[in-house]
């Protein structure tokens, strides 16, 4: 073994260590995947983060989509990352007091429409440094929100992160849960525990009329979660109310116990706290 190959382990054992001790200080990694897009994954992501810490626990939440990040817009979020004063890592933007949030978003300065256009090894590198060279703190909870698919970011987080637990979202449609079962699949592949699913924009309340109309079908993630054995987190009704403020990227919302769908989510992070604690 020469000189320069010595220098490349002993770097990589130095990011791995650092990596491992991130880790240990996180009680609950959460990953927020789905089968497909445009399913509400991102918006399941954010608003999981913020309502656990809302509750009094220490949260990040970390965007792997390193291609398309949503998680700053649609918590209207800003400031840059600087460094920390505890062993030269990076800070990562605080939200709430007790929440912080680490995007690909955050170094891209004015320019939030540049296009990441990067291969398998580099994205691999970039996870792994959100979690090593971030001073995440102790933190109660890590909710991850991967890309669509069973790619490389989510392979990254089921090697790098042994103990996350899988939060699958879907809709009703069958377009939706033909792609979630290949994350099912991927998921007992990588050994990752999978927390259970979500069933997102689960029918709509007729304004006028208070009738429910279900626009992507309905109960298809409870079907699927009872023929996989698995847990239904919850689901989530389609609200425009919701889909305003995500654009504004605001969260209000989720303090408004009128709501159907506030009143839908914070059943679900119930269910999902409390199968933290137990599993």
């Amino acid at each position: 073994m020469n000189g320069n190959e010595g220098d490349i382990q002993h770097i990589r054992g130095d990011e791995e260590m650092e990596i491992q001790k991130a880790l240990s200080q996180i009680r609950h990694k959460l990953l927020v995947m789905s089968g497909k897009g445009g399913v509400g994954k991102s918006s399941v992501a954010a608003y999981l983060a913020v309502a656990l810490a809302k509750r009094g626990n220490k949260v990040g939440l970390m965007d792997v989509d390193l291609h398309g990040p949503s998680i700053p817009r649609l918590l209207g979020l800003r400031g840059s990352l600087k460094e920390s004063l505890e062993g030269g890592k990076v800070e990562a933007i605080q939200y709430l007091p007790t929440m912080w949030v680490m995007s690909i978003e955050s170094l891209m300065g004015e320019n939030r429409d540049l296009a990441t256009i990067w291969r398998g090894p580099i994205k691999m590198g970039i996870i792994k440094q959100f979690i090593g060279e971030i001073n995440w703190k102790d933190l109660d909870y890590m909710v991850i929100d991967s890309p669509p698919g069973t790619g490389d970011e989510p392979l990254t987080v089921a090697q790098t992160v042994p103990d996350a637990k899988a939060v699958i979202v879907t809709t009703p449609q069958e377009i939706s849960l033909a792609d979630i079962r290949k994350s099912i699949n991927f998921c007992r592949q990588v050994n990752m525990h999978i927390l259970g699913i979500v069933e997102n924009m689960s029918g709509l309340i007729c304004p006028h009329c208070g009738k429910r109309i279900d626009l992507f079908k309905a109960h298809g993630g409870r079907e699927i979660a009872e023929k996989e054995g698995l847990t239904l987190l919850g689901t989530l009704p389609l609200e425009p109310n919701v889909v305003a403020e995500g654009d504004a990227g605001s969260v209000d919302f989720l303090d408004n116990s009128e709501l159907a769908y506030t009143q839908a989510f914070n059943q679900m992070v119930d269910t999902v706290v409390n199968l933290s604690e137990k599993s």
